[in-house]
């Protein structure tokens, strides 16, 4: 199982930065060490588990990219029309074996192979032809039209390097060179946990001063997104003892231990106190809004993440904090989101030292420019505030105060996962 390695090197500070718990993921916690060998079918999705190199080059060999004429560059007239025979027709396919371009033109079709001294293909829309001979054009650049052996992939160069995770270019490109099956990390296996007595399941009848759980649903829709096992453990209730061995029981058969709710300072807010009586915390408050409240931590050698109880700061987190712990698990080369610049249409104050995420749809205003628009409703329980917008505007650490016209990150939602 994947482990985080259990030294003390949590955060002395009251809210420890966004880019500092990151470090910490990325410096303490190992990758699984178990892969397995899946069918390129199959492979959607999955994690490389080492360098992938390609067999062939791509294209194995010249071709023409389109219908047309093969011809030796140096047997055309700068000037004028060249007239050349016609000898030999090759189709996608077929074979260039014993036909040779000097001092005539190769009938050809797209994806057909050229023969080895051809370096020029005229389209053919760009040619008269009569029974025998065709006629060319002057001005057509050498080697126009065709496509030359491995100028897509080298033979022997990484197709695929690890940590890449796959995606159906990724597929397509692993079959264009052969390669029938690779070898990619385990799936991570996810213990999901909803806690508050509050909650109860959607369909169950809903008792005066309980809400229907919506974060766990959330979470396991994203983590599956991200190609993970989940298991679904259900809704803890606000009892040390009771989610101290739960949670200590989910450690067995997992690589994380995921919960929302519990995790702030209210006295029925007891996640934090049955992690830290089975395990240990490695920080619980973060600089980041919506979503203060976040613990990782080790649970028998299994990290723990504890999200808030709002939807909307689950969300926030998850992505900006739960999908790098993941990746780092699943041995993933994640790349840094990065937010497109947009022109803000609305004001807004924060406090310095803590970055924060608004809810924002984009539309175009009238010079033609992308604007972001603030959802009308702040709040970390508005559900509909996500469903309602495009993405959030980011704002670092250092801004203040953010007025109509500034020009302020945009991270869409579909980045995100």
């Amino acid at each position: 199982m994947a482990q985080l390695t259990d030294d003390c090197f949590a955060f002395g500070g009251a809210l420890m930065p966004v880019d500092a718990a990151l470090r910490l993921i990325a410096d303490r916690i190992m990758p699984v060490a178990e892969t397995q060998e899946v069918r390129l079918s199959h492979a959607d999705g999955r994690v490389v588990a080492a360098d992938i190199l390609s067999p062939i080059a791509l294209p194995p060999f010249a071709n023409s990219a389109v219908d047309g004429y093969a011809v030796r560059h140096v047997d055309l007239d700068p000037d004028a029309p060249t007239q050349l025979p016609l000898r030999g027709r090759i189709a996608a396919g077929g074979s260039a074996t014993g036909l040779a371009a000097r001092q005539v033109a190769v009938r050809v079709f797209t994806g057909a192979p050229l023969p080895d001294d051809a370096d020029t293909v005229f389209m053919q829309e760009d040619a008269k032809t009569t029974p025998k001979h065709v006629i060319l054009p002057p001005g057509l650049r050498k080697g126009a039209n065709l496509r030359r052996a491995g100028e897509d992939v080298a033979r022997g160069a990484v197709v695929l390097p690890a940590g890449r995770r796959m995606r159906p270019q990724d597929v397509a490109l692993a079959a264009a060179v052969g390669i029938a099956s690779l070898p990619v990390r385990r799936q991570l296996k996810v213990a999901l946990f909803s806690t508050g007595d509050e909650l109860v399941e959607s369909g169950e009848v809903l008792a005066e001063g309980a809400i229907y759980d919506s974060n766990r649903l959330l979470l396991a829709a994203l983590l599956q997104r991200f190609g993970v096992q989940v298991s679904d453990l259900g809704i803890l209730r606000d009892d040390r003892d009771e989610l101290a061995g739960r949670l200590e029981a989910a450690a067995s058969g997992h690589d994380l231990i995921l919960t929302s709710g519990g995790v702030s300072t209210g006295e029925e807010d007891h996640v934090k106190a049955a992690v830290e009586s089975i395990g240990k915390l490695v920080f619980w408050r973060l600089a980041i809004k919506p979503g203060r409240p976040v613990a990782l931590g080790i649970i028998d050698g299994i990290p723990f993440a504890g999200l808030p109880g709002n939807p909307v700061a689950v969300f926030v987190t998850f992505c900006h904090v739960v999908r790098p712990l993941l990746a780092r698990l699943s041995g993933m080369q994640l790349s840094p989101l990065a937010p497109l610049e947009v022109r803000a249409a609305f004001s807004y104050k924060k406090k310095p030292g803590r970055r924060e995420y608004v809810r924002v749809s984009l539309r175009i205003s009238p010079d033609g420019k992308a604007e972001a628009v603030k959802h009308a409703q702040e709040g970390a329980g508005i559900l509909t505030s996500l469903t309602e917008t495009h993405g959030l505007a980011e704002l670092a650490e250092d801004v203040s105060t953010i007025a109509p016209g500034d020009a302020v990150g945009f991270l869409p939602y579909a980045m995100m996962w």
